[in-house]
């Protein structure tokens, strides 16, 4: 019979809705956690491995390693966590004091005012500036502490995606793996039919040669092989879309993976162990303090919380402490210097001789001053200047942007504070969900046991009177295709439980292993 293993993903409520089976019911559990484009950031995932990868048999444990090393999802949750901690080394560094320098070189033509001597002048001028200012924040309304408190749990916050990421991966190479075993199993039940139909139709054709049955019974027998095997076709094909479907969490490519292969594990029946039984408060409570997108979402909330008080902040005063040291150097700054001449200069006295005033002539000589252009490195000297300030900014009214950021940061507080809920919702919708499928599929896995075991006593019943010629080949058909038809219901229902068993391990903090 026909049986459809789908590659693709679906959400677990909408699976218990549909109630599609196991094919379906395999591929959706590993989506119970949704993948994230999930401790510091691990090795980093190669992007496409061109090398030849190893063929196996693989096992469980070793296909979750590898997909955990080289799937991009969980790399790009390591590189987000990575960026979140750069993020908050530079909100921890905002509390350092700034140190900077500058310097400037300019030309001024025509009329303008020399930088230095601030003379409104008509020349061209080279003038240079260079300054250090440092400054540091002593007030910023807690601003730059909520900041670093947010940036940390939002770090912490990434690395719990990174780890949901690791889970979510590990449940869906866990629900492909079972697929894949799934399948090849069905094919082998196919192939058996088909040998079984082989068989039958050569033990046929001895009782039509022998006049024991008609032609008729014949043709029927062909029909069902050729039904058979092309259910055996269409059981193959679906083997190779859940080998796909490996390949592809695995990140590895088809036309590399030679003879992959899986080690197929030995798996007890449902009816092995007693009824299931699970206390589903306690295992939310566990799961509820283990699971990381919980964990997640809480941070997210703490987060939320500082940002709101982070933007509380900007009611409050700024004071700083600038610090600044500058000289400057300008082209036309002259200073005055004795030259090597000098000027002869007549003086005229008066003296006073018994009464008489007596002129004296005295002549002096007077050396020239010349002004010559200052040098850089003394102007740089002379014009150091150093300035201490203390900066006072109080905000009266901006527009009111701290009011609206403030609100917004309240609206994003009560959001996270609903998708922490949510978070926490639909874990436990997805424990009861898990443990109502585990519940369904050992109760179907037990009910389709006891009809393969009765059907089976029909068949043969009706295959021996088939070849008596006692029942004609449709009616014969239709006992083996009721008998195939319980077989694969038992399958299904065994690989649902094992899978939903898994789940429920999961949830409770076990070791996700076959």
């Amino acid at each position: 019979m026909k049986t459809r293993i789908p590659i693709a993903a679906y959400s677990p409520r909408a699976l218990a809705l549909s109630g599609l089976g196991l094919n379906l019911l395999l591929a959706s559990a590993a989506q119970a956690q949704t993948p994230a484009a999930p401790a510091a950031p691990p090795a980093t995932a190669s992007s496409a491995p061109a090398q030849a990868v190893p063929t196996g048999p693989w096992t469980l444990q070793g296909a979750v390693d590898y997909a955990l090393a080289h799937n991009l999802n969980v790399r790009l949750s390591e590189l987000q966590a990575q960026n979140n901690q750069q993020v908050l080394r530079q909100s921890r560094a905002a509390l350092l004091p700034s140190v900077n320098l500058s310097g400037s070189q300019s030309w001024q033509y025509g009329t303008s005012v020399n930088p230095l001597t601030y003379e409104f002048q008509n020349s061209t001028v080279r003038a240079n500036n260079f300054a250090g200012v440092a400054q540091l924040t002593l007030f910023q309304g807690f601003q730059l502490r909520n900041t670093i408190r947010r940036n940390d749990l939002d770090y912490k916050a990434s690395l719990a995606d990174i780890e949901k990421a690791r889970n979510d991966l590990s449940l869906n190479v866990a629900s492909a793996f079972l697929q894949l075993v799934l399948a090849q199993e069905l094919v082998r039940a196919n192939q058996t039919r088909v040998a079984s139909d082989q068989e039958q139709i050569a033990r046929t054709k001895i009782l039509l040669k022998a006049g024991s049955i008609p032609e008729s019974t014949l043709l029927d027998s062909q029909s069902q092989l050729a039904t058979d095997e092309l259910n055996v076709v269409t059981a193959q094909n679906q083997a190779d879309l859940a080998r796909l479907s490996l390949l592809q969490f695995m990140n590895i490519d088809p036309a590399n993976a030679g003879g992959f292969a899986i080690a197929v594990p030995q798996l007890p029946d449902p009816d092995e162990e007693g009824t299931l039984a699970l206390d589903l408060n306690a295992t939310y409570q566990t799961a509820a303090s283990n699971l990381p997108e919980i964990r997640a979402a809480e941070l997210r909330v703490q987060s939320a919380r500082r940002g709101t008080d982070l933007a509380r902040g900007g009611y409050y005063p700024r004071l700083a402490l600038t610090g600044q040291v500058f000289s400057g150097y300008s082209s036309v700054r002259t200073v005055n210097s004795i030259g090597t001449d000098s000027t002869a200069r007549r003086t005229t006295f008066f003296v006073n001789n018994g009464g008489v005033q007596t002129p004296l002539s005295v002549l002096t000589y007077q050396r020239n001053i010349i002004s010559l252009p200052q040098g850089f490195w003394d102007q740089l000297d002379k014009n150091l200047g150093q300035q201490v300030a203390l900066q006072l900014n109080i905000p009266i009214l901006n527009g009111l942007q701290v009011r609206t950021g403030v609100q917004r940061a309240v609206i994003n507080e009560q959001a996270q504070t609903v998708r922490a809920e949510q978070a926490r919702l639909t874990l436990r919708q997805s424990i009861e969900q898990a443990y109502a499928d585990a519940r369904a599929a050992q109760l179907q896995y037990a009910a389709a046991k006891r009809q393969v075991a009765a059907l089976t006593l029909t068949q043969r019943n009706s295959e021996i009177r088939f070849n008596n010629g006692l029942l004609n080949g449709t009616e014969f058909n239709i006992a083996k295709n009721n008998l195939t038809f319980a077989e694969s219901n038992r399958i299904q229902a065994k690989y649902s439980f094992i899978f939903r068993r898994k789940v429920l391990d999961f949830y409770q903090g076990k070791p996700l292993s076959l």
